[in-house]
């Protein structure tokens, strides 16, 4: 073979592999408003800095790259390993050569230290490669769980996936979502409708309502594909080191205008955030689930910090199962990625009654106290309002663990609050104070100090346990809960 015909071979083939599964497939894709899986990896990455792996790669079926696309780029000038399945190819299903493809990924990504993504847009096996396929998404399962605290891994669900297509993403850190295109589900609504005659939509089964504000699933939720990239970006900035340093802002006065002056009245914990953040912002996690705990990176000085708080405009601030799982998960990342971890106290106590007795609050709940007391990051609290009972104790208090815990002036730190203690006990022997000074002079917390000068007592006290994030080994992962 001549030069000439070699490289009309060579032209030829790129061809293929850029057409997908064909022109016409490729129209289907954005008449369901999704972009193809080549743009949607030139709008996550830095401008040219991907580079493919295993482009020629065909499975049994002989689809071009067998339905999937990996390689390595960078984000924010980082490098990552991606993988992006291209649903004009057989609808995204695995097959043994796309499995292969991303297992090959994992390996080196976690050989190499750098983020997982992956850009899901699956139905899950290859039903014409039977067990093949399954045994394909076992090696991934096996993957994610391996890896798991030990390199970061994101998935972006870009499309209707079901099966493995899901349970994969279900074993990774972060989910991303985008409303009316991201859904996930075990089954899809044919096979349900097939096997228990129940007719329901996509959407209603496994869409952005049922993951971001009631199974928890996703981390965040997008209105479109491209806001999904920026979180994507925004998420792995907090996970990057930053020379950049805030100095003292003297607006943080305005921090003892967030709480109201009755411990009858609700407030936002996020001002109160916000007002302790640099540049006041902060990016949540969850936002739509368990709205009684916020979970959010902000930066203090320059460093990222995890910060977990009770939100007293749901349910009071106080903590139930979802809440539990919730901030038990968040906890373990910042565990298993060496981020600091601070808590804002303002809480009653763990909802009681039997609805939740019944579905576990102690088991769940005891995820959260696990959480805590396995976590080897510095870990600082901070009681702005109410710190009562098992509540108490299981956000980060001295004794399962904290580096520092402080108090507002106007805290208050008991077993429980006055009504319920005098429905317990006789008047008379309710005079034991609940004062934060009472809980500082007995040694329970370390210092009781104004809401204004929180932000600098939080920056020096994180300063001071910077070196605890080299010295301890974590070997945990970030087991799903």
């Amino acid at each position: 073979m001549d030069l000439q015909n070699e490289q009309t071979e060579f032209e030829e083939r790129l061809e293929t592999i850029r057409l997908g599964g064909g022109k016409d497939k490729q129209q289907a894709q954005y008449q369901r408003g999704k972009l193809l899986a080549r743009e949607r990896i030139d709008q996550l990455l830095d401008k040219n800095s991907f580079s493919e792996l295993f482009r020629f790669a065909t499975g049994k079926e002989r689809f071009p790259g067998d339905g999937v696309i990996t390689g390595i780029g960078k984000i924010n000038g980082q490098h990552v390993c991606l993988y992006a399945q291209d649903f004009t190819i057989a609808g995204g299903t695995l097959g043994a050569m796309h499995a292969k493809k991303i297992c090959s990924l994992m390996d080196f990504a976690y050989e190499k230290q750098m983020p997982i993504i992956g850009l899901i847009d699956s139905g899950g096996a290859r039903i014409q490669e039977g067990i093949e396929a399954l045994h394909g998404y076992g090696e991934i399962f096996k993957r994610n769980v391996h890896y798991s605290g030990k390199v970061p891994q994101l998935s972006i669900m870009l499309g209707p996936c079901a099966g493995g297509a899901a349970y994969s993403p279900a074993l990774s850190d972060v989910i991303f979502m985008v409303k009316r295109i991201s859904q996930m589900f075990i089954t899809g609504p044919k096979v349900l409708q097939a096997i228990s005659g129940e007719t329901m939509t996509s959407e209603e089964l496994g869409g952005t309502d049922v993951h971001g504000t009631k199974s928890g699933l996703a981390h965040f939720v997008a209105e479109t594909e491209q806001e999904a990239f920026d979180q994507v970006r925004t998420f792995l900035s907090y996970l990057q080191e930053t020379n950049t340093r805030i100095g003292h802002d003297d607006k943080l006065q305005e921090i003892e205008a967030c709480l109201p002056k009755s411990d009858c009245d609700v407030y936002n914990v996020k001002d109160v955030i916000t007002c302790l953040a640099d540049e006041q912002q902060l990016f949540e996690l969850s936002k739509g689930y368990a709205k009684n705990m916020v979970t959010a990176f902000i930066r203090l000085n320059g460093e990222t910090v995890g910060v977990v708080a009770n939100n007293p405009v749901h349910l009071a601030g106080c903590i139930d199962i979802n809440a539990s799982v919730k901030g038990a998960r968040f906890v373990r990342f910042c565990h298993c990625f060496s981020i600091p971890i601070l808590v804002l106290e303002d809480v009653s106590g763990f909802i009681p009654g039997k609805d939740q007795e019944c579905k576990g609050l102690l088991r769940h709940g005891a995820k959260l106290i696990y959480a805590f007391a396995e976590a080897t990051v510095p870990k600082i609290t901070v009681i702005l309002r109410k710190a009562y009972g098992g509540a108490f104790v299981a956000l980060n208090s001295k004794g399962i663990g904290a580096d520092f815990v402080a108090a507002w002036p106007q805290a208050s730190i008991a077993v429980m609050g006055h009504q319920s203690s005098k429905t317990i006990l006789a008047e008379a022997k309710t005079n034991r104070s609940d004062s934060p000074y009472e809980a500082a002079e007995q040694g329970y917390i370390d210092d009781v100090i104004r809401p204004r000068d929180t932000r600098m007592y939080l920056i020096n006290r994180f300063a001071c346990l910077h070196h605890k994030r080299t010295e301890i080994k974590r070997h945990s992962g970030n087991m799903p809960m």
